[in-house]
């Protein structure tokens, strides 16, 4: 996956942003503008009980033979990122894994794993630590003053000074970690399932944009040493020489007054980009509701970067305003985390509830309906029961339905090569292809239609595995990718004889 290319940005800095990124030359979809190894990884906060080696969830009952914290077995305790960081701290300061009633909650003594790992590597690389990580965001000022802080101190820097007996780092030095971490890690996926946080100074320079134009792939090896969980930056779209790199804090299918509240609790800024300043987000009416008191009213903000403006219909005199519609986006949230961990036919059934239930409430590209379609998309035809050959025509119908209107909304907010678009597109070439066979056998269109047909079919699976070549193939997407690469060589070199048998 190493691609020993000659780094394609420069750094640059000015009085209002700071430091930020921009292209040394044009680039191109899916160009490599750089690769990365994280400073450090380790476990997110409030997480639930895992290994120390490998970070599978485990139960506990397995403890490293050295420092008696979990671990999956003897090769996970000999793993370099616990073998070489952890646990000769815990083992010299005789500090043992307290037992838990539920392994499956959150436990709070792992709070101090990743910002240990990351001070013991301001020892084994003090020159990186103080060219590239010393120097990025922290924002203690302003963290003092929340909760956070207290709990840091509570579950970190006290027990690390303390009872780890590492009083060589100071309170500050282990609050400025925190920070860092807390604004500028990056989640990232093990073999297992589990979600880490890695730490990525080059990467985290780029400035954030909620419509990003580049897109970063996390290889997880499963070797869990200094050289695993290597980033891959590319261009998701054209971009021109001097133009900025803009990367995402956030997750691209939350509505504007969503995200803008994440990043500014969570990163300390408020996001003024041209999607979150305009009122329909850039036509996908993300965050648009629809007015119960007309018929064919929509309801806007009248500010979008006021989260508590006043909100307005379009077609009659209602009124509300943003903490009232920030209560009902809570509301559908709550009850799309509600159906979350349900699959197959449960799953699907449970989402098409829920859609039917908000259809009337909010704009049909309105963040919530996207989520909704994106899941269907995936379960549909993936599900037992549902498979893709086992879909009626009506349900193959419905897939593309969903697909098409969500691949009009990640147009706009994930243009070029993004994951979600390689995965949609890869979801809905199949049914087209099979609809169409189903159709023409039924003599509903003739050969001309159904070559047509597969032809959009054939086209939407080699975009899908253009998209998708580059992702690492420990994660998901890149066998996905793999995959949508052997079908369309496959489909390509059959199509005229498949269109003949059809």
């Amino acid at each position: 996956m190493t691609e020993n290319l000659k780094e394609k940005f420069i750094i640059e800095k000015n009085d209002k942003v700071g430091r930020y990124t921009v292209a040394s030359e044009d680039l191109k979809p899916g160009q490599l503008i750089f690769e990365e190894l994280p400073f450090a990884y380790g476990p997110k906060s409030d997480t639930y009980c895992m290994c120390l080696g490998c970070s599978a969830h485990v139960d506990c009952t397995n403890l490293c033979s050295k420092c008696s914290w979990p671990v999956c077995s003897t090769e996970c305790e000999n793993l370099p990122v616990h073998k070489d960081n952890e646990c000769q701290v815990f083992a010299n300061a005789n500090v043992k894994f307290q037992s838990v009633n539920d392994p499956s909650e959150i436990c709070l003594q792992y709070e101090c794993i990743t910002p240990l790992r990351v001070l013991l590597a301001t020892e084994k690389d003090p020159e990186r630590w103080k060219t590239e990580v010393q120097i990025m965001e922290h924002h203690n000022e302003e963290r003092k003053k929340r909760p956070i802080w207290q709990f840091n101190q509570t579950n970190v820097v006290d027990y690390l000074r303390g009872p780890c007996k590492l009083e060589r780092f100071s309170e500050d030095l282990i609050h400025t970690v925190c920070g860092i971490l807390e604004i500028n890690a990056f989640e990232s996926r093990t073999p297992s399932g589990s979600m880490l946080r890695c730490l990525y100074p080059k990467l985290a320079i780029m400035s954030h944009n909620c419509v990003s134009n580049v897109h970063h792939a996390i290889d997880c090896a499963g070797k869990f040493d200094s050289k695993d969980f290597r980033v891959f930056v590319r261009s998701a779209t054209d971009v021109k020489k001097g133009e900025e790199l803009y990367s995402s804090y956030t997750y691209s299918l939350w509505p504007t007054i969503v995200r803008r509240e994440y990043l500014r609790e969570s990163k300390f800024f408020d996001c003024t980009c041209p999607r979150c300043s305009d009122k329909t987000e850039l036509g996908t009416h993300m965050g648009t509701l629809k007015c119960q008191k007309c018929d064919n009213g929509v309801i806007m903000s009248t500010n979008p970067l006021d989260n508590t403006c006043e909100w307005k219909c379009t077609h009659c005199e209602f009124k509300t305003n943003g903490v009232a519609v920030r209560k009902v986006f809570a509301a559908i949230q709550a009850d799309i985390d509600g159906v979350e961990g349900l699959f197959g036919a449960e799953g699907i059934e449970a989402r098409e509830a829920l859609f039917r239930k908000y259809r009337s409430v909010v704009h049909p590209k309105n963040a919530y309906m996207t989520i909704l379609r994106s899941s269907l998309v995936q379960l549909y035809g993936n599900s037992e029961g549902y498979t893709v050959d086992d879909l009626p025509d009506l349900l193959l119908e419905r897939k593309i339905e969903l697909a098409n209107l969500l691949m009009e909304v990640l147009d706009k907010i994930e243009p070029g090569f993004s994951r979600i678009r390689g995965i949609t597109l890869y979801e809905l070439h199949a049914p087209i292809l099979i609809l169409a066979r189903h159709q023409y056998q039924s003599d509903l269109i003739n050969k001309e239609a159904l070559e047509k047909q597969m032809k959009e079919a054939l086209h939407t699976l080699g975009k899908a595995a253009e998209i998708l070549k580059n992702e690492p193939l420990s994660t998901p997407e890149g066998q996905i990718g793999q995959l949508a690469q052997m079908a369309h060589q496959q489909l390509t070199e059959n199509f005229d004889l498949m269109v003949e048998n059809a």
